[in-house]
């Protein structure tokens, strides 16, 4: 019996580096788009999506030469926290809030423990990279185990 290939579904980058002949916006207005995207406080990943289905912009690396986050500190604008991590931050919280209500709730414990997991994994990673300051530590609250 043949394997079952798992996991293929995932976008497709260009092959080329160049802007599309079909996407009409010079550098400046795509700059001036994600600046007014950031003010109104949509985050790093909305202000793509928007961009790609209300502009018929697809990246802006190639018309501008820039990634939407290099747009952002330029202008510091740029979130101090990364996206991804400041998520699972607020997904950690909010199960706190939960436990708190629910101290029976094993499932979710586990759930917890996985999230800060995940946590701790980015924030070494973010560090490596730079992103984040080498003293920058999640607190996480601390929950009694039955």
């Amino acid at each position: 019996m043949p394997k079952k290939l798992k996991g293929r579904s995932h976008q497709t980058r260009p092959v080329t580096k160049r802007s599309p002949a079909w996407c009409r916006y010079t550098a400046e207005e795509v700059e001036a788009l994600v600046i007014r995207l950031a003010k109104e406080g949509h985050p790093l990943s909305k202000i793509g999506i928007i961009l790609r289905d209300q502009h018929g912009i697809p990246l802006t690396k190639p018309i501008t030469g820039k990634s939407v986050s290099q747009i952002l500190k330029e202008r510091e604008l740029a979130p101090s926290l990364p996206e991804d991590l400041e998520n699972l931050m607020r997904k950690a919280t909010s199960l706190h809030v939960h436990l708190d209500k629910n101290k029976a709730d094993l499932h979710n414990k586990r759930a917890l423990q996985i999230i800060e997991a995940r946590i701790y994994k980015l924030a070494r990673y973010y560090k490596h990279k730079g992103v984040l300051p080498p003293n920058w530590k999640y607190e996480a609250k601390a929950i009694s185990l039955i």
